[in-house]
């Protein structure tokens, strides 16, 4: 029996999908593509699919935003990475993967945020840093002053690694280092985001290969070259969790979304579509310095009461749980 669509998860019409990329509001919408396959619902060459949201509940699919078409991705694709506004336009940058060049990060630029063109001198980073490897991708780049910050996932001999870069013009980067490492997490940190929260900063990364508790959130200090760290969260237990990203919306709220998938489970003989996106939650650090996460003020009418200290968002087959007050939760596919 094929499984049922559900309403209020993001899904593609066809083909794979997994990580969210490029999370932003641009031009009165909130914007989120996300790793993509529109061949199949399986792992495949990477492009970028695109949606739209007005409500943060509804989606509307829009037509591909990055296709692999370059001799710079020409082994894997577009991967995954994020998006920033400058003058008006709308810049993506993505992990482009060569057989020539390995893992290295291109920008796409486009006007009406839905018509990208490629930088004509990609890729703008074309080797990683001696500090670094070959795991060399998921760009995440925030504006931090007058100074455009990149982060990017990584690992050195076995000690997972969030790698910096810094610029004044999203074109030309500068290795500032390494802002994180952390070999108890594994060998190389994937999906890294870094923003300011409250008076701290957060760094969040996804750990590869964990069953549950794949998500990590650093809170610290930025004095805008070395980041202290403080705290560790994982407010997100999973195990359908993975790769979240956050971006600011007009109200100024820090809303994050991941990807709900479970590798453990194979898509039904000839499905459509294959993962999801969670519901959008929102970041908050708590009066007692928790970091927390929370269904946004949208979705809170779907939320029901199922036992005492616990919600439920219940949606075509898809459960998540949400336990005093979002300092944890989980996420897992139901059979129909």
């Amino acid at each position: 029996m094929q499984r049922a669509r559900p309403r209020y998860h993001f899904t593609p019409r066809k083909g794979w999908m997994n990580d969210p990329n490029g999370l932003i509001r641009f031009q009165g919408k909130t914007h989120v593509f996300f790793q993509h396959n529109p061949h199949a619902a399986v792992w495949g060459p990477m492009h970028w699919g695109h949606a739209v949201s007005e409500d943060l509940l509804y989606w509307d699919e829009l037509p591909l935003a990055l296709t692999p078409d370059q001799w710079y991705e020409d082994n894997g694709g577009c991967w995954s990475g994020s998006a920033a506004e400058k003058d008006g336009m709308l810049w993506l940058f993505y992990t482009s993967v060569s057989h020539n060049l390995g893992q290295t990060v291109s920008v796409a630029v486009s006007a009406d945020g839905i018509h990208f063109e490629k930088y004509e001198r990609n890729p703008v980073i074309r080797a990683f840093p001696a500090e670094g490897s070959g795991d060399f991708r998921d760009p995440k780049v925030t504006k931090i002053g007058d100074t455009w910050h990149m982060v990017l996932g990584s690992g050195k001999d076995g000690v997972g690694k969030i790698l910096r870069y810094t610029s004044t013009d999203l074109l030309h980067w500068n290795d500032a280092g390494v802002l994180y490492q952390n070999g108890a997490h594994g060998a190389v940190l994937e999906c890294p985001d870094f923003f300011p929260l409250n008076d701290g900063y957060v760094l969040l990364f996804s750990r590869m290969g964990r069953a549950s508790h794949s998500a990590v959130f650093v809170m610290g200090d930025f004095d805008g070259q070395t980041f202290t760290p403080k705290e560790e969260y994982m407010p997100e237990a999973g195990p359908h969790f993975y790769a979240p990203q956050t971006f600011l919306d007009d109200r100024g709220r820090r809303i994050l979304i991941a990807w709900l998938y479970s590798w453990s489970i194979r898509p039904d003989p000839g499905a459509a579509y294959n993962g999801a996106l969670t519901v959008p939650r929102e970041v908050r650090c708590q009066d007692d310095g928790r970091l927390t996460l929370y269904p946004v003020e949208e979705a809170r009418h779907l939320l029901r009461e199922s036992e005492p200290g616990t919600e439920l968002l219940c949606d075509a087959g898809i459960v998540e749980g949400f336990v005093d007050g979002g300092a944890a939760s989980f996420a897992y596919w139901e059979e129909l």
